[in-house]
């Protein structure tokens, strides 16, 4: 008994004399911190925001899950990522789906991925859209279109991995994060459907047109005429196979040869126009001579302008086949991509409306190439490269619809995954858009109205607001204010180019024809 209370005396000396020893801490008064600035993100306080940083230098820490998604703190750590809680059956899913299944791209698919996506063969309307809208307002809105896209373009390659150790590799992804499981299910998907499958539809019409224009230039005359019809099924005949190929990456060569093509038939416009010179008396004044007449075209030209802009609903969906590590995020390859291709689609975009309205005026085509019409080799070879690119597009516009279609076979409808699923949903699909391109050849102008409700939210406004849903910058702040200028923009957008586009249907409707 003595001996255990003799041991306890010398441990409790023991824990005193080491106490003794330790440096004395000291003590500082601090005030209290209120509860409004313990609620306050850090990044909203940061001495440096963000928005001031390169997009490339931009941190992954500033990025934080929006409100009622299911991510925990710890998921926040880029040293130790989440574990994958996917089963082999959901894992083998995700490496046959279109999107996942290949991740090995380079920076340059990227480029030109974004350059096919984004420049149509509407770019030969440009310098129609110009003659509606005059010297400055049209060069404002080419300008601006520009800027506020690629603002916006470089908004969603950021959120692509907003949430470390989770990619978000669809737009309607995104959405659900932003919005909520089921809100930003309802709000994407709708939208990117309207616009991916109304430019397969539009890119269905416009490759058989440009091949029967093809045809008529070579043939001058000699040979018998053809309907629009059998030019469009001869078109689609290409994407039965095409549309076979499993993924992005896959055809990355088709791809590379629509964006060369792009530049290419750009490339001749402008240089034509350059060699016909003005032609004589030209007239700068816009085409319309009623005042009714020039704001209804005005509103037309936003809308033909700003959607020559509407790569956005596949820039997630492109950023997926790019490998990303911590160290090596996917978003910087990502946006190198982009700018190069922004810089191509300067130089397909400005010289061409801009030195088309100068040679022409308000006397130009909707098409310049039948403005040029000489020489007719040039031409004809021009209307091929178009039939090239629009060949690619579509198939860059349809890969994210092909993921949707065959994930709801699979993931809700528990079809087996095969090539005997795949063949038969991308045919099924492939002809869809045939044969509304061939009953209505008119879909152009169908897309004007219907699509200027999906266009301008998809690629204008809605990375903003998921960006203020995600990020929440400060009130008030650059980047606040930077991101409702675009929502603004993109809403004036949205009512005033359905009303332009309407108008034009009803002064075309006359000449509308079914199965022409």
């Amino acid at each position: 008994m003595r001996s255990r209370v003799h041991r306890q005396t010398q441990r409790m000396r023991a824990m005193e004399g080491g106490m003794a020893e330790a440096p004395p801490l000291p003590i500082k008064k601090t005030k209290s911190p209120t509860p409004q600035s313990l609620s306050l993100p850090s990044f909203l306080v940061s001495p440096i925001p963000s928005l001031f940083l390169s997009p490339l230098l931009a941190e992954d820490k500033l990025c934080r899950p929006a409100m009622g998604t299911q991510a925990d703190d710890q998921n926040y750590s880029t040293s130790s990522p989440p574990k994958d809680e996917r089963t082999a059956e959901q894992k083998k899913i995700d490496d046959w789906l279109p999107v996942t299944s290949s991740r090995n791209a380079k920076w340059w698919y990227s480029a030109f991925h974004n350059v096919t996506a984004m420049v149509g063969a509407g770019v030969l309307s440009l310098p129609y859209a110009m003659s509606e809208l005059g010297w400055g307002p049209g060069i404002a809105v080419l300008v601006i279109s520009w800027v506020v896209t690629l603002y916006t373009l470089w908004q969603m390659v950021e959120m692509h991995e907003c949430v470390p150790g989770r990619r978000f590799d669809r737009y309607h992804e995104l959405g659900q994060h932003a919005f909520g499981e089921k809100l930003g299910l309802w709000i994407v998907v709708p939208q990117q459907l309207v616009v991916e499958v109304g430019v397969n539809i539009v890119y269905m019409v416009t490759g058989g047109k440009s091949l029967k224009k093809f045809h008529d230039v070579i043939c001058e005359d000699k040979c018998k005429d053809i309907k629009l019809t059998f030019f469009i099924m001869i078109f689609a005949s290409v994407h039965f196979v095409l549309s076979q190929l499993p993924n992005l990456n896959s055809i990355s060569g088709i791809s590379l040869a629509a964006a060369v093509m792009s530049l290419s038939y750009s490339t001749i416009a402008w240089g034509a126009s350059v060699h016909k010179g003005r032609v004589a008396d030209v007239d700068y004044s816009v085409r319309a001579t009623t005042t009714p007449g020039k704001v209804f075209d005005f509103f037309a030209a936003l809308g033909d302008v700003a959607f020559a802009y509407a790569g956005h609903n596949v820039v997630l969906e492109i950023q997926a086949t790019i490998p990303s590590t911590p160290e090596k995020p996917s978003k910087k390859p990502m946006w190198k991509g982009v700018i190069v291709a922004y810089i191509v689609v300067a130089l397909c975009y400005f010289p061409v409306a801009l030195i088309g309205y100068w040679a022409f005026g308000n006397t130009v085509d909707d098409n310049i190439l039948v403005t040029l019409n000489k020489p007719k080799w040039l031409i004809a070879m021009a209307n091929m490269m178009v039939v090239i690119h629009v060949i690619g597009s579509y198939q860059i516009y349809a890969m994210p619809v092909f993921d949707m279609i065959e994930t709801v076979l699979v993931k809700k409808l528990r079809f087996p995954p095969g090539l005997i699923l795949r063949l038969i949903a991308r045919s099924l699909y492939v002809a869809f858009t045939m044969f509304i391109g061939v009953t209505f050849p008119f879909f152009g102008g169908l897309l004007g109205f219907f699509g200027g409700f999906a266009f301008a939210p998809t690629t204008y406004f809605l990375p903003c607001i998921m960006w203020l849903s995600i990020y929440n910058p400060k009130r008030f702040s650059l980047s606040w204010c930077c991101n409702w200028v675009c929502i603004i923009l993109g809403l004036c957008l949205m009512i005033v180019a359905p009303i332009g586009a309407l108008r034009q249907i009803v002064l075309n409707a006359k000449t509308y024809t079914f199965y022409s």
